[in-house]
């Protein structure tokens, strides 16, 4: 799977300011300022060089990137922060608990995987970010909506964008799933507060107004399909305004929530 998600992808505007700049399976985003850029996850340790390459085919200098985000701090998203960091110059923004992994190179995650599996280098985080707590850069907004579950400081960031004289809300998921072996009730010592905290945030999900969601991997957003589409020039704004794509996502996640939560209750009561 992980050669897969790191198999290259043309680097392509998709709209307003905003680039995908990422791998197959793990994605990047690039947002493009007058004062420079951000940008958004970093995959997997190696991806740093694939993403540097798309930028600069895009006509833009990596140099030029002065903040990293991230949607969660697991070692498929911000594996590269400090490969992209000593590269770029730029600052690492996260949420308290996602920068408390980052700072540990992942050892301070519950993840249910093997340490060395879900290990990275660690990174320095420069700016820590409260739920609601917005970043600016050359008159671009980006608001952190801290939404745990999938990780403690799973962050999902909102901006707006302008296509066509029409204001569309953009949504960069944080991602809810379940990874194998995580447990939501009882003997989850490491993560006791699980459940509640998905329960949050599906709740916020739901809540969201939504018109282009794009997310960490690429299957959660539909980009194989979305990416055909603009390949054929199809109007940007047509292809990635999604909000049914977006109610579908959050309900597919859930609906996988309900269901280990249901497993669990089962096994409990035998």
């Amino acid at each position: 799977m992980m050669d897969a998600w790191r198999a290259p992808v043309p680097p392509r505007h998709l709209i307003g300011n905003i680039y995908y700049v990422g791998a197959m399976g793990v994605s990047s985003y690039l947002i493009t300022t007058p004062e420079g850029h951000v940008l958004l996850d970093t995959g997997l340790p190696d991806t740093p060089s694939l993403i540097a390459r798309g930028v600069e085919q895009l006509g833009f200098k990596v140099s030029d990137i002065e903040l990293i985000l991230s949607s969660h701090a697991h070692f498929d998203h911000t594996g590269g922060h400090a490969a992209m960091q000593r590269l770029t110059g730029a600052k690492v923004v996260a949420s308290a608990e996602d920068a408390r992994v980052l700072e540990s190179g992942g050892a301070a995650d519950f993840i249910p995987f093997p340490k060395d599996l879900a290990a990275y280098e660690p990174v320095k985080v420069d700016r820590v970010v409260a739920d609601g707590e917005t970043v600016t850069l050359g008159g671009v907004t980006l608001t952190a909506n801290i939404t745990p579950g999938h990780t403690r400081g799973a962050t999902t960031w909102t901006m707006d964008v302008e296509d066509g004289g029409r204001s569309c809300r953009v949504v960069f998921f944080s991602s809810a799933s379940i990874n194998p072996g995580t447990r939501l009730t009882g003997a989850n010592a490491a993560y006791p507060e699980i459940k509640d905290d998905l329960e949050r945030s599906f709740a916020r999900f739901k809540a969201m107004t939504c018109d282009i969601f794009l997310a960490p991997h690429g299957g959660q957003f539909a980009m194989a399909e979305k990416f055909a589409r603009l390949e054929k020039r199809e109007r940007a704004s047509e292809v990635l305004v999604d909000p049914e794509g977006w109610r579908r996502t959050i309900a597919a996640q859930e609906k996988a929530f309900r269901e280990v939560l249901a497993r669990e209750s089962a096994a409990k009561a035998e």
